[in-house]
């Protein structure tokens, strides 16, 4: 095992070219610890250089929603009335600290994807 930082994007592919020699180790032998240090090494790297913006919170809830096969109508006890939860699915009402708290119990949205942006 010759593992060492991630410094450049030639080092990321040799980095990611390993990973791929490795592919399904037996978690415990050598290789797969290989594979777990590479795997951090990477996501560090990837997080440094090529940051995720924060998704929008609308765009969250509507993800959600199509996961569950949800209808506007279905977000009112979360949201409140229609007319409200048209306002926030077309960005022209925020969600308040209350809406937030309901859509991530009630739909399990995580709290950084609705606080994006706010």
């Amino acid at each position: 095992m010759n593992i060492k930082p991630i410094h450049s994007q030639e080092d990321l592919t040799a980095a990611l070219a390993r990973v791929e020699q490795l592919w399904g180790a037996d978690i415990g032998s050598p290789e797969g610890d290989e594979l777990e240090i590479l795997a951090i090494l990477i996501e560090k790297y990837e997080a440094e250089h090529f940051p995720m913006p924060p998704s929008n919170p609308v765009e969250a809830i509507k993800f959600r929603m199509e996961q569950l096969g949800m209808t506007a109508r279905d977000l009112e006890p979360f949201i409140g009335t229609s007319g409200r939860v048209s306002e926030v699915l077309n960005h022209k009402r925020k969600l308040s600290l209350a809406m937030i708290k309901r859509l991530h119990e009630g739909l399990r949205i995580p709290y950084e994807s609705l606080l994006a942006g706010t």
